[in-house]
C-alpha cells in the first residue's frame, strides 16, 4: 500500500502545510525534569499515549519505526490505516510521524513529539497536515478539523496524566 499524498515525512517541517491540506499545530506542557521526558517518550514511541486515549491500536511492532504499519481504529468503527514515516531520538526530543494509507477517511501526515527545553520543561507537539478523504470527513466539515484538534488536545492531556502530571 502506498501513501495517499506527496509531501511524505514534510512534518519535520513545523509549520509546513502543502497547498489544499489544513495544517495542525497544538503544543502541550507535560511537566518538568528529564524522568518525565523519558516516561512521555517511552509512552508515545510504544503507542501507549495513544491506546490511552481509547483509540485502538494495530501496530505491526511495538514501538515507532520507519515502515512500521499502524491501524487507528476509532469508536470501534473507523479504521484508519497509516504508516510510520520518520522518527527522532534525540537527547532533548523523541518522536515520530505517520502517514494516512488507502482507506484512511483523511489524507496527510500527523507527527508526535515530545522534547524538552533548555530549562527543563517537556512538551509534546502535534504537527500535521490533513484534508479529507471519506465522503464522511468531506460532509463533517469543520467539524471534521474540530475533532482534529480537540484529539491532539487530549493527546497531551493524556500524556501528562502518564507522566503523573496533573492539569
Amino acid at each position: 500500500m502506498s501513501f495517499t499524498y506527496d509531501a511524505v515525512g514534510a512534518t519535520r517541517e513545523i509549520g509546513f502545510c502543502p497547498p489544499g491540506f489544513h495544517p495542525l499545530h497544538v503544543r502541550t506542557r507535560i511537566g518538568e525534569g528529564e524522568e518525565v521526558f523519558r516516561r512521555a517518550a517511552e509512552a508515545v514511541m510504544t503507542w501507549e499515549m495513544h491506546r490511552a486515549l481509547g483509540v485502538g491500536i494495530d501496530a505491526s511492532s511495538d514501538r515507532a519505526a520507519p515502515g512500521v504499519d499502524v491501524t487507528v481504529t476509532l469508536a470501534g468503527v473507523i479504521k484508519a490505516p497509516c504508516r510510520v514515516v520518520w522518527t527522532v531520538e534525540e537527547y532533548r526530543r523523541v518522536g515520530w510521524a505517520y502517514g494516512t494509507l488507502s482507506g484512511h477517511p483523511e489524507c496527510g501526515e500527523e507527527a508526535f513529539v515530545v522534547e524538552r527545553t533548555g530549562d527543563g520543561t517537556v512538551w509534546l507537539t502535534v504537527n500535521a497536515f490533513s484534508r479529507a478523504a471519506k465522503w464522511y470527513a468531506r460532509a463533517g466539515g469543520p467539524a471534521t478539523r474540530g475533532f482534529q484538534h480537540a484529539y491532539a488536545r487530549r493527546c497531551g492531556k493524556v500524556l501528562r496524566r502518564l507522566c503523573g502530571e496533573s492539569d
